[in-house]
């Protein structure tokens, strides 16, 4: 028994707050009918039903099908459910035998008024109760114009069926307030519920639309820059190498030197490439963080972005830190749950500090990614292992953890004590042979490379 608590605990705690809010409306409603008898029905059936055998049986019976009616009703939750948040159609099969034991359980009330076995209070609190259990998923399954008309309908058919069987007076003109009470409560309790409950989930789906959507977005600006660094490089290069076979074939010594060409312009291409997979390019901090703060808002998280502008900073700087900035974000979108996030940006003399700090920890420590609450240091996360690599080249850190209160905090620090902050050591040696100057032809357009190209055929 404690291990199946356990689960279940563990069960909760591993739903989202949207989760656990659905479930619990769920089980709510699933539970109002069942109290409803208890209170409606079962409290006449020990004061108010005379203790002969008849109206004792006849209140007994009556026991028995509403309690019926709340078994079907809480089997019937989940399918109007469904149906109201058009996820599926509810199978209207299914409300025959609620609509069935209604009238039963109208009947068995009408004849505890003709034997004259109940009292005019108790009278009235059954037949409030009576329509409950059905009511409960029908408010579900129409508009409610459709709705308050068949609740009309059945205060008439109420009213009709207990006159009939001898009630009259007071008594009979409770029956019409007491059964249209009931509908009435039913209605402005369940149904703005589930349509909260729709919204919320709406809300989410925006959520994970805009996590793709970010997603997307980076896909592209990757894309584009590939295209850009690639295609007029590979154009030279081919060009190049069409020239050096030509001149080969001639037996000219130039062949070499085009080839040599050839060699760092590809060397040339693989430091951008570089900078491209590292996002370096269009990393700007400051484009970041605007960026960071308007997607969080959007996505209904109150974000601020509190400290220095990061303006001053060295561009390899500003790239890490905004690398930083976009990796954290984008995970809090799609992996974590929380409510706010603070972004600060600390620059001392020796120093710079960026923490990026949300309160969703109690969902997304499980994610194993590192803007939404991943694993910490040392952790497995794809997303903490690329920012540790990209902050190392610059001697820089990254802490991931729980501070505590339910927050996730991420911690980048940078030196600034470094003269060269961009390159790793050596970097500049693997990147271009030592007898090649800097400048880079990959810049010449290929449109003169072509003209070179047809001044050496000639």
């Amino acid at each position: 028994m404690l291990t199946r608590v356990r689960g279940w605990r563990r069960g909760w705690q591993e739903r989202s707050k949207l989760e656990r809010i659905d479930l619990y409306t769920r089980l709510t409603v699933s539970a109002i009918p069942w109290l409803f008898t208890l209170t409606w029905q079962l409290a006449p059936l020990k004061q108010d039903i005379r203790h002969e055998p008849l109206p004792l049986a006849l209140g007994l019976a009556l026991l028995v099908v509403c309690l019926a009616q709340c078994v079907l009703s809480s089997r019937n939750v989940r399918p109007s459910y469904e149906h109201y948040l058009g996820i599926s159609v509810f199978p209207r099969q299914r409300m025959i035998a609620p609509l069935a034991l209604l009238l039963v359980g109208l009947g068995l009330l009408a004849a505890l008024a003709a034997v004259d076995g109940v009292g005019g209070s108790g009278l009235l609190m059954m037949t409030m109760n009576a329509p409950m259990a059905l009511v409960m998923t029908q408010v579900l399954l129409v508009p409610v114009r459709t709705f308050l008309v068949q609740s009309l309908v059945l205060v008439g058919l109420t009213t009709g069926i207990l006159a009939a069987a001898g009630a009259r007076g007071g008594i009979l003109a409770g029956v019409v307030p007491a059964t249209l009470f009931g509908c009435v409560l039913v209605l402005i309790s369940v149904r703005p519920s589930t349509w909260s409950l729709s919204v919320m989930w709406q809300a989410e789906e925006a959520r994970d639309v805009q996590a793709r959507l970010a997603v997307a977005e980076e896909r592209l600006r990757f894309g584009r820059d590939m295209h850009d660094v690639l295609g007029r490089n590979l154009a030279v290069i081919a060009l190049k190498s069409e020239l050096a076979v030509e001149l080969a074939q001639r037996g000219r010594p130039r062949a070499v030197d085009q080839m040599v060409e050839v060699q760092r312009i590809a060397r040339a291409s693989q430091q951008e490439v570089r900078d491209v997979v590292r996002g370096y390019r269009e990393a700007d901090l400051r484009t970041e963080l605007a960026g960071a703060k308007g997607v969080l808002r959007a996505a209904g998280i109150e974000c601020a972005v509190v400290g220095d502008s990061g303006a001053e900073l060295a561009a390899p700087v500003q790239a890490a830190l905004g690398w930083v900035v976009r990796e954290a974000a984008t995970n809090v979108l799609r992996h974590g749950d929380p409510r706010r996030c603070t972004i600060r940006l600390t620059a001392s003399a020796d120093q710079v500090v960026l923490d990026v700090e949300n309160d969703g920890a109690s969902t997304t420590t499980t994610t194993g990614e590192c803007g939404s609450g991943g694993s910490g240091p040392g952790g497995s996360g794809s997303g903490l292992a690329g920012l540790r690599e990209r902050l190392g080249s610059l001697d820089g850190s990254l802490d991931a953890g729980t501070p505590g209160d339910g927050l996730f905090r991420l911690t980048a620090r940078i030196p600034r004590s470094r003269p060269d902050t961009g390159r790793k050591p050596g970097v500049a040696a693997r990147t271009a042979p030592a007898d090649v100057p800097d400048t880079a032809s990959a810049d010449v357009p290929a449109t003169d490379t072509r003209t070179a190209f047809l001044e050496e055929r000639r």
